[in-house]
């Protein structure tokens, strides 16, 4: 199987960041007194938080009718503002360890590097100038959820980067990510391999119960993973 294309998961796939989408979704959700606990965020960690958003509000409100587009929205913006303010500001963000040799390697192996998220925009944009990919050469694009449609557990993050990098055969693509709606976005989009990793939100036990074909430790092993598979 030749690989061409890889799209990895951002937060807790190729940037570490002590857990703080799951703090600050927690913080901004409980702003409008709405108490949820780490867990109930992790089930829907690696969505486009505006959906992540809806999807807690009807669990916890009684009244289905509440969960309008401006409170959604409300609630949002105070999770990207504190997300910006984190990611600028913290000690703590930084590429997950072995990320960039990792890019490396694969750049030696022709393999071209996409970047998605269920961040938008504006915070992705922070962490792109902290980790400083882009001006290295190490990744070749990245998209965002608030750039497509529909974002994960649709393919259309796949789909977009595999277009705009000129591959046509979604079995040439592995998806990467940590969550998942990472392994349900790439089950989705057909991928070759679709490859969870223990470096973010989920534990081995929960990523075992959706769609994939390998689960390894991070990013860092990438690489040889790929190299024992073209062999």
């Amino acid at each position: 199987m030749e690989i061409k294309l890889i799209v990895l998961d951002m937060a807790g796939t190729t940037v570490h960041d002590e857990d703080y989408v799951n703090i600050a979704l927690q913080q901004a959700m409980f702003e409008d007194g709405i108490t949820c606990s780490k867990e109930e965020i992790n089930d829907v960690m690696g969505m486009p938080k505006p959906v992540s958003i809806k999807i807690l509000l009807e669990q916890k409100l009684s009244d289905k009718t509440l969960v309008s587009y401006n409170y959604i929205d409300k609630i949002h913006q105070s999770f990207v503002n504190k997300m910006i303010v984190f990611y600028q500001n913290s000690p703590n963000v930084k590429e997950i360890s072995g990320v960039t040799e990792a890019f490396r390697k694969l750049k030696k192996q022709k393999i071209k590097i996409a970047i998605d998220t269920g961040f938008d925009r504006k915070i992705a944009d922070v962490i792109l100038k902290r980790v400083d990919w882009e001006s290295r050469g190490l990744i070749d694009l990245t998209i965002t959820s608030d750039e497509v449609e529909n974002g994960r557990p649709f393919p259309d993050m796949v789909y977009k980067a595999m277009l705009l990098l000129g591959i046509k055969d979604s079995k040439q693509v592995a998806k990467v990510g940590d969550t998942p709606a990472d392994l349900n976005e790439g089950h989705n989009a057909g991928c070759g391999l679709n490859i969870g990793v223990l470096s973010g939100a989920s534990k081995q036990v929960d990523l075992e119960k959706y769609p994939h074909t390998h689960i390894i430790k991070s990013v860092k092993y990438l690489p040889e993973l790929l190299e024992s598979i073209s062999n």
